[in-house]
């Protein structure tokens, strides 16, 4: 099959490529860029107005699936990608079994060939159930497909065993992907310490308790010399940690989500249980050095976490209601809105962040439109404004703290090696 892209406006912070272009895709492969470029016998898809890009790459995301499918499933949640542009998308380990051996990662491997066409790569378990006692065996969990280890939303408190998985990982060539939370500040608590908690009559979750585990991890990482990525950075001292750790050298790379370049704690007293994340929504502070790092570039990718919850477990208290919210399906919409449209960073800085360097991070061939590339390819309007819409979603989960918020920029077509998997 031959598709040709027309007149779309590229963007491509690997390759330099900007401008209005044609691309050419044979075989699930792109081919030729250029312009006024003829093919016959190709589908044709006008481009014109629109901006393009590799395909968006998601490197934290909650599947469910094994055993919380209820929540979520790999063929919704690669559905909810399509949706949001990405073409690629890791799955956190944190399911029932837990992925921690090479049968549950084909498993998963299994599940998502059936799906609409997202590529779903496996992060596997660094402990047995991710419970922090026993490393998991990560050359079979390669082997068998996993991109990358790490004990998903829970953080590995026995300094010895992270370090002994580190070694392991580095000897396999993989990232480990650390949850950096010291358990014992942060357990039962469900909102960041400060005013809020105070209002609230709550304990807090303390900036320091990230910030310990993130100087942990930084230093196991320097002293073992094993690529260390942290997830979902939240506060500001964090980012200056790993700031000071990549000028000195260090393989650390890390990463944010919306939620914590756009909302403060505050947003707990307006949306409740919607607004409760792990690590929680942080102060003024924090946000603006989250947004800092973002600009800088110590911040290496924007990821969702996207955590799907059924309505029923999101209506508890919010003592007792889990936390997480979805994203797949707002994430470039959210980055458009509050980085690109209010001049903070540019377009190109911002899909580098959701394309090549997660792909460098995981280490898959994807995220450039490079000749010779896969044809994995986001399409989308940055200036069409729409309203997020919890209702519309194609995700099995609606527990979003953006709904009714008006945004600017959406997804018109979303494509994987060379077949189009969602078209507004």
């Amino acid at each position: 099959m031959k598709l040709l892209i027309r007149n779309g406006t590229l963007v491509d912070p690997v390759c330099g490529i900007g401008g209005v272009m044609d691309i050419l895709i044979e075989d699930g492969v792109i081919v030729m860029i250029g312009n006024n470029v003829e093919e016959s016998d190709a589908l044709v898809l006008d481009a014109r107005g629109l901006c393009v890009c590799a395909g968006l790459i998601d490197m934290h995301v909650h599947l469910r699936d094994p055993g919380l499918t209820y929540k979520e499933d790999i063929l919704t949640g690669s559905a909810a990608a399509a949706h949001g542009g990405f073409t690629s998308i890791a799955c956190m380990p944190n399911t029932v079994p837990t992925i921690d051996s090479p049968e549950t990662i084909r498993y998963v491997k299994d599940r998502a060939a059936e799906n609409c066409g997202v590529h779903v790569w496996p992060i596997g378990a660094l402990s047995r159930g991710e419970r922090g006692e026993e490393i998991t065996d990560a050359r079979a969990l390669k082997k068998a497909g996993a991109v990358a280890i790490s004990d998903g939303g829970m953080p590995v408190m026995n300094a010895n065993l992270m370090r002994d998985a580190l070694l392991r990982a580095h000897r396999n060539k993989l990232t480990v992907l650390s949850h950096c939370e010291d358990d014992n500040m942060v357990r039962g608590r469900s909102v960041n310490e400060g005013r809020v908690s105070r209002q609230l009559g709550l304990p807090g979750r303390p900036a320091i308790a990230e910030e310990l585990m993130v100087m942990r991890d930084a230093m196991l990482a320097e002293e073992t010399r094993t690529a260390v990525h942290i997830c979902h950075v939240s506060t500001a001292n964090s980012v200056n940690i790993i700031r000071q750790y990549k000028r000195r050298g260090v393989r650390i790379t890390c990463e944010t989500c919306p939620q914590y370049f756009i909302f403060t704690h505050e947003e707990i007293l307006r949306q409740g249980t919607l607004a409760k994340v792990n690590p929680p929504l942080r102060n003024t502070k924090d946000r603006a050095g989250i947004l800092a790092g973002l600009k800088d570039g110590t911040i290496d990718c924007i990821v969702t976490d996207h955590a799907p919850h059924s309505t029923e477990e999101k209506a508890k208290p919010l003592t007792e209601a889990p936390a997480g919210m979805v994203g797949l399906e707002t994430s470039l919409a959210l980055a458009l809105t509050w980085l690109y449209h209010t001049g903070e960073m540019s377009l190109a800085d911002i899909i580098q962040k959701m394309t090549i360097d997660p792909a460098k991070i995981l280490g898959i061939r994807r995220g450039s439109l490079a000749l010779g590339a896969p044809a994995d390819i986001t399409i989308f309007d940055p200036d069409e404004k729409w309203t997020i819409d919890p209702d519309q979603f194609v995700s099995k989960a609606r527990n979003t703290p953006f709904g009714g918020m008006e945004v600017q920029g959406r997804v018109r077509y979303t494509i994987a090696d060379g077949n189009i998997i969602y078209q507004a």
